[in-house]
């Protein structure tokens, strides 16, 4: 496995902003499946200039009670084909995307029960791509 940013930290990361209403404290979330959406909902794929249609990159990543990442988020798959410099814009607007959510507002029990235990994501750039 590689590390997620090819020496881009995520040190800093930013609270999470992702909702419409970023004035408003964010609503607790209390699923795994609450948790991917709110990931989702931060990320925004790289410019299509940059881009590579049908790209997938599947990370793993740990958090902590509060919400923060545990340690650093890891690429676990990229899509064979894809340029080095494609690899890398996916691996920063995954990075990007948890600067902008972290930490995640969990709630006290949520933050319990996923605390160190290891989360794998999949994105899938369907942009550019025609839907049956």
């Amino acid at each position: 496995m590689r590390a997620l940013l090819a020496g881009v930290a995520l040190a800093g990361l930013a609270a999470w902003q992702c909702t419409p209403a970023a004035a408003q404290a964010p609503k607790p979330l209390n699923t795994v499946r609450e948790v991917f959406a709110a990931i989702e909902a931060c990320y925004r794929p790289p410019p299509l200039e940059e881009a590579k249609p049908g790209m997938q990159i599947t990370f793993q990543l740990s958090f902590r009670r509060d919400g923060t990442v545990l340690g650093e988020a890891r690429i676990t798959y990229e899509t064979p084909d894809a340029t080095e410099p494609q690899r890398y814009a996916y691996r920063l607007a995954v990075a990007q995307a948890l600067q902008r959510c972290s930490p995640l507002p969990f709630s006290a029990s949520l933050g319990q029960a996923v605390a160190g235990r290891p989360f794998n994501m999949r994105l899938i750039d369907t942009r550019g791509r025609q839907r049956i």
